[in-house]
């Protein structure tokens, strides 16, 4: 028998010489080391073996026989250490998953760098070289290095820290329960059965010899009615027991007969006359839908593809007119290019995850979910149950980004599992799954064609889009561009093309960043051959009150005043300026509530909302503090639990703008109760009357729920009012389908971008990025610029990194684990300016709106236009690989 010491207590370790210490720590109950990757990438298993930080889900259990061993539960249990102050005061976190590797290892970097280098100020370099090994898909790199430079300097020495988020403590000391973190009586462990080959009919399905296995609970069927599957990775079967191995010991017996079909791998194949077909006419129906809302209009297919979908074209016929005859007179300002962008996935640390348990007539599901009141309604239906029947939670959840927006197949499975078994089950990803079948940007091909008139305006625009959509439809890319720009004519057409390839998610300002990836640098094409500012040619054409501002903010900066002429530069490693524009709608869902309460003298505010890191808690908390003149941490928020007043889903940005308004309403109503009802008035003279009253007032009760915004200055309006009758008919599908609003007013972002170009090497460093932002009056200020710091190095990551690779033959993905699929580290973060423009949103209660999709879609075409400024070659297609760009710079000089 071998034993460790964990946290000061002894444990003794499993003979299993297999078994891994990320195992037996989180068995054990210490759950505040996170299993991501397996492979020893991320970091966020990260504890401390004798005092030095090891990744344990690579360690065997027995290599920590005999020594001592420190969890994330150990490091503030005796009092935060500087670190986590730091952490908190910093916003140096967003969903918190990852949090606990970082703390870990940062704080053995602080420990020793005081004991050598007392309080001296750690560069930007010493910081990204100690935190290499881990990974934030929040992208919270910015206030970690803040956090751990004045936690090293002894900024946080003895002192308490002010948390601008008002979950900070429990995510930097581990005590933040996720999802995957449940852990009922007698819980079992879940698994999919998935197919391994593209396309198949499935015969002779056998669970029999699964259920024989000791140890296994239940094992349920997983196929759809037509026994197909039509990606790799399409479920088959399920299976509980009582622990993963044994439940994929039982998945490995199930027998089966795959009947392989032709299948077709990807967008150039898929588009093939003689492509097999994904899905038949009757079947078309089983598609998954890539959009944010509802399904779109019909629209006719032809094989593989579904499209043209061109709803928000203007006078196209007019625009290929006008667009034929510039080609046929050479018109030297016509520019025409062809781009290409690549699949970004996910890749949410915390993995798709449910534990279902039924509880009398009661289900109750643990999701890591964006949208739990949503959840519920769909499964109440699923299972013919009434709402008060079924509970769905998520108090803390490890990132979405779009991909966590329906019911998916981990909740289906945990809750067929559990009713099979009459016993809890967990169903979590693993991260091939995660990083396969869980959902993905799209991947694109965008042919464009822009016009500049003789005068100097937008005179034609023809922009088609064909969406790399795999088992999905409903993508909208060029569409997009009708909402920006206004022209004479644009001819906007989208397709979805589907093949044998997992189905397609909405993603963090779904069509918007490869829209404007190729938009905005045919904009900054054309101002090139029309030899004025990149930035004035935007003012001249584009209208919008909040972007202009942006614009004469942009135009401000000294980087961008002191840029050198584009393409003059000689020499290995050269400096690019770039510019881009991006939009978002500005979103609010109908039925959004809150109630407000004074319970024992504090007040409670309550909403089934969930907070998947963009800070849903403060807002709430914010709001109200600043209305009763108390402290954010004065104010208790109940959200993530579906029995709560009806909150919005975390998607499209709307969820402040959801739930500021109703607060906002109800405080109004408890200031009147409080006052009505309070035992004793303030004292004269007190400087906190509120805290007084609510502190003599008996317990109260009140609601109110989203209103409509009040009348917008002239010439603000709907984003989709420029798109003529069918964006007011869209608008009208949205808010009756999907209670979603779009309101007057558009969020807007411009970024200026500074990179450096290895000409030898073809790599590509972002050495400086300027976001400027307009969303409105800020609820959170510090968590706002967390959000545009997030949103800059996932476009970054999309610029530069992502893509995912695929077995064009077979259909399996070969970049399925975080080894293979690239995301940006903290060495990939660049200083940071953030500029915020509050106005254009007064109309709003409260004058907030969304940042988490507007403050990233202008990021990769501002790095692509900095680049063509660097080396004088305009790069079309991402990720910006380093082959790519030598290949591009020899095609310049060969020509």
């Amino acid at each position: 028998m071998t034993t460790t010491t964990i946290n000061g207590r002894p444990l003794v370790l499993p003979d299993d010489p297999d078994a891994l210490l990320i195992d037996v720590i989180r068995d054990g109950g210490l759950t505040g080391t996170k299993l991501v990757c397996g492979s020893g990438v991320c970091g966020a298993c990260t504890v401390l073996l004798d005092g030095a930080p090891v990744v344990s889900c690579l360690l065997p259990a027995q290599a920590a026989a005999g020594k001592s061993l420190t969890t994330i539960e150990s490091v503030g249990a005796a009092g935060l250490h500087p670190v986590q102050k730091a952490f908190m005061a910093h916003d140096a976190l967003q969903c918190g998953f990852c949090t606990p590797g970082f703390v870990v290892e940062a704080t053995a970097f602080h420990d020793s760098w005081r004991a050598t280098k007392g309080a001296a100020t750690p560069s930007r370099e010493e910081i990204a070289a100690a935190l290499s090994g881990h990974l934030c898909r929040c992208g919270a790199y910015e206030g970690i290095y803040r956090a751990v430079a004045e936690a090293c300097s002894g900024r946080f020495d003895g002192i308490e820290p002010i948390a601008p988020r008002l979950e900070a403590r429990d995510k930097v000391t581990g005590l933040a329960r996720y999802t995957v973190d449940i852990h009922h009586d007698g819980q079992l462990e879940g698994v999919i059965l998935r197919a391994h080959v593209a396309h198949a009919r499935i015969t002779g399905l056998d669970l029999a010899p699964a259920r024989a296995i000791t140890g296994v609970a239940a094992v349920v069927p997983l196929l759809d009615d037509d026994n197909m599957v039509r990606f790799v990775g399409a479920p088959i079967a399920a299976v509980a027991a009582k622990d993963r191995r044994t439940a994929l010991k039982a998945i490995a017996a199930i027998r089966f007969k795959p009947e392989p079909l032709p299948a077709v791998i990807g967008l150039d194949a898929a588009r093939r006359d003689d492509a097999p077909i994904v899905f038949e006419k009757k079947d078309r129906k089983r598609a998954g839908n890539v959009s944010e809302g509802a399904g779109g209009a019909p629209v006719s297919w032809k094989g593989n593809v579904r499209g043209p979908s061109a709803p928000f074209s203007q006078k196209a016929k007019q625009a290929r007119s006008w667009l034929d005859e510039a080609r046929a007179q050479r018109n030297p300002l016509l520019v025409e290019e062809t781009f290409r962008v690549s699949t970004q996935q996910h890749a949410s640390l915390e993995p798709h995850a449910a534990v279902a348990r039924f509880d009398g007539d009661q289900l109750i599901v643990h999701i890591s979910t964006q949208a739990i009141h949503e959840n519920m309604e769909k499964i109440a239906k699923r299972y013919g149950l009434p709402h008060d029947k079924v509970r769905v939670i998520a108090d803390h959840v490890g990132g979405g980004f779009g991909s966590k927006g329906s019911v998916g197949l981990e909740t289906i499975a945990a809750i067929e599992l559990a009713r099979a078994a009459k016993a809890p089950v967990r169903v979590a990803f693993d991260r091939e799954e995660e990083l396969s079948v869980a959902g993905y940007r799209p991947a694109a091909e965008l042919k464009l064609s822009l016009l500049p008139s003789a005068e100097g305006r937008l005179k034609a625009l023809s922009l088609t889009a064909h969406a790399d959509t795999g088992a999905a439809v409903n993508s909208l890319i060029a569409g997009l561009a009708r909402l920006i720009y206004p022209a004479e004519a644009k001819e906007l057409v989208d397709f979805d093309v589907l093949s044998n390839l997992p189905p397609g998610a909405p993603f963090r300002g779904p069509g918007g960043p490869p829209m404007s990836f190729a938009l905005e640098q045919a904009v900054d094409e054309a101002a090139l051959r029309m030899k004025i500012d990149p930035i004035q040619l935007r003012k001249l054409w584009d209208p919008d009150p909040n972007r202009q501002r942006l614009y004469d903010w942009a135009s401000g900066l000294d980087v961008w005043k002191n840029r050198k002429p584009a393409a003059s530069q000689t020499g290995r490693y050269r400096r690019g300026i770039g510019v881009a524009t991006g939009y978002w709608l500005y979103l609010w869902q109908t039925n959004s509530s809150v109630e407000l309460a004074v319970e024992g003298g504090r007040i409670v505010a309550s909403c089934a909302v969930q907070d998947i890191g963009t800070g849903t808690r403060s807002v709430i908390a914010n709001t109200v503090a600043k209305a009763f003149d108390l402290e954010p941490q004065d104010v208790d928020v109940r959200i993530g639990r579906s029995n709560l007043p009806r909150g919005p889903g975390s998607g499209g940005s709307r969820v402040t703008a959801s739930v500021v308004p109703p607060t906002l309403l109800a405080i109004d109503k408890l200031k009147a109760e409080i006052t009505r009802t309070a035992s004793r008035t303030p004292a004269p003279g007190s400087n906190a009357p509120w805290r007084e009253m609510i502190a003599a007032s008996p317990d109260i009760t009140v609601s109110a729920r989203r209103q409509e915004d009040g009348k917008p200055r002239p010439g603000v309006r709907p984003a989709l009012h420029e798109a003529g009758i069918m964006g007011r008919v869209f608008g009208w599908v949205l808010r009756l389908m999907n209670h979603m609003v779009v309101g007057a007013g558009v969020p807007s972002s411009v970024q200026v971008m500074e990179v450096e170009v290895d000409t030898w090497l073809g790599h590509v460093r972002v050495l400086n990025a300027y976001t400027g932002l307009a969303i409105g009056k800020l609820a959170a200020p510090m968590l706002a610029r967390s959000q545009a710091a997030g949103a800059v190095i996932q476009g970054i990551g999309y610029a530069l990194y992502e893509a995912r690779e695929t077995d064009p033959l077979s259909g399996h993905i070969l970049s399925g684990s975080m080894e293979d699929y690239r995301i940006p580290g903290i060495a990939d973060m660049p200083k940071l300016d953030v500029h915020f423009d509050e106005a254009g949103f007064e109309h709003v209660p409260g004058g907030s709106v969304g940042i988490g999709e507007v403050a990233t879609v202008p990021t990769s075409p501002a790095i692509a236009n900095a680049i063509r400024d660097a080396i004088g070659v305009r790069l079309t297609e991402i990720p910006f690989r380093p082959d790519r760009l030598v290949a591009a710079l020899k095609g310049r000089d060969a020509a």
